[in-house]
């Protein structure tokens, strides 16, 4: 509602009509002013819960305002991490406690399939996959021995076992 205020009307009736239009609208909005704080009281109590330490809703919105500041500086303030295009990904080991189960995969024999000469050790390959036995779990570690041929240099070394999900560790 607008009033001009340079122009009044000299009607005592009319004023008083006006006054009493402006005191309704100011008691609406002070109640609707009051609903809008008893909501937001609500709310606030939902979501913090009662405390030992009561707040100052003027210092709660202050706090807000000096954490969002907190915020933006702190992330301004941290290095920007690029990884590198190297570094492929690494799982974590299985854990020490659960019990392991080691599994030794030989090759059929120890004579090279091209030359016939003797082969040797030359390292293995390790693999542990986490196996589920009913209440129980457990590590199966299988070790794949690679001998190699000292005459013709050729690597020997028995396949790998099939995972029951292809392509799984």
């Amino acid at each position: 509602m607008q009033l001009d205020l340079t122009n009044l009307p000299s009607d005592p009736e009319l004023l008083q009509r006006l006054v009493r239009d402006i005191a309704a609208a100011i008691d609406h909005r002070d109640t609707e002013i009051d609903r809008l704080k008893s909501i937001i009281k609500r709310l606030q109590r939902m979501q913090f819960g009662r405390s030992s330490e009561r707040i100052d809703p003027d210092q709660l919105a202050l706090g807000l305002e000096d954490l969002d500041s907190d915020i933006r500086r702190v992330e301004e303030a941290q290095p920007k991490v690029t990884p590198e295009a190297n570094s492929s990904p690494r799982r974590r080991p299985l854990p020490d406690h659960l019990p392991r189960e080691d599994v030794l995969l030989e090759v059929q024999d120890r004579v090279c399939s091209c030359c016939g000469g003797a082969l040797h050790l030359i390292g293995e390959s390790v693999s542990e996959m986490l196996d589920w036995v009913p209440a129980q779990l457990r590590v199966v570690r299988t070790t794949r021995p690679k001998y190699a041929c000292r005459a013709c240099n050729k690597v020997v070394q028995a396949g790998a076992p099939e995972r029951l999900i292809a392509g799984g560790l």
